[in-house]
């Protein structure tokens, strides 16, 4: 039988929110000042555009370094190879540098993303945004803070009246279907945005800086933490209709927006690649 330190049953959130806040914070510390003047390009993924730093791979290892120190049988999943089952139960989901072509080019919106889950289950979320010196955090029904503030989403407007942010693959292929989708829902909203940072996104739903938001193709390490943040903070999130969000489709918005936007996503097929 586990003792009351390693099972995950009566693992206190607290514990979890306070080693994700501090490893995020160096983290955001390390590429914030670390950053080098040449910085380039240390691997591609999915296509030659959608790439890898050195400071991705450093800012990962100062994570789960820190992380397993303090709790050695924890598993991990991270963005940049970091892959662990565990022992105790909890499983830390991070992504050490969202954002990272804006990072290389030296645009401001990048973030650290790191969530601590049991059973599937978010139970803590943190994103750090060093550049706005910003820190949204939230614990599963704690509701949602920014710095030390709580926040929510904002009442909803007519569909129509709408800010709604989403992103794009860096497949061709896939990124000319996103742009059809896109260029059919401008003229039924307010506008589109476009950050580069999912993480980001989500936590501006949840300040109530956008009205929605949505994207295909994200992963576990892209959405964990501010998924969490954004339901916290009054959002609605889900994928397709009925579903949660996944790597096929994940939506997030203020209640009012979620459902008319959930519903122009699915009959525009925002869901698949265009090959559908």
């Amino acid at each position: 039988m586990p003792d009351a330190e390693t099972d995950p049953e009566t693992t206190p959130t607290s514990e979890l929110l306070a080693l994700a806040l501090e490893a995020a914070r160096r983290a955001g510390a390390l590429l914030r000042d670390g950053r080098p003047d040449d910085l380039t390009v240390a691997a591609t993924k999915s296509s030659p555009i959608d790439v890898v730093t050195e400071m991705d791979i450093a800012a990962e290892k100062l994570i789960t370094t820190y992380l397993s120190d303090r709790r050695p049988d924890d598993g991990f999943l991270g963005e940049e190879g970091a892959s662990s089952e565990g022992s105790s139960g909890i499983r830390w989901v991070i992504d050490p540098l969202d954002g990272t072509v804006n990072y290389l080019y030296g645009l401001p919106t990048w973030s650290v993303s790191v969530a601590a889950e049991r059973d599937g289950e978010t139970l803590v979320g943190v994103v750090e945004v060093p550049m706005r010196r910003e820190t949204f955090r939230a614990v599963l029904g704690g509701g949602a803070y920014l710095n030390d503030r709580p926040v929510g989403c904002r009442p909803a407007p007519p569909l129509e009246q709408a800010l709604v942010a989403t992103g794009f693959n860096y497949v061709t292929t896939v990124r000319t279907h996103q742009a059809a989708i896109a260029a059919r829902l401008i003229p039924r909203l307010r506008d589109i945005r476009r950050g580069g940072s999912a993480a980001i996104d989500l936590c501006d739903v949840a300040a109530g800086r956008l009205d929605g938001y949505f994207e295909r193709g994200l992963f576990p390490w892209d959405l964990a933490a501010g998924d969490l943040i954004a339901r916290e903070a009054g959002a609605l999130t889900g994928g397709r209709p009925g579903n949660p969000p996944t790597g096929e489709l994940t939506v997030a918005a203020t209640p009012g927006v979620f459902e008319p936007l959930q519903a122009l996503l699915e009959e525009y097929g925002a869901w698949h690649d265009g090959d559908a």
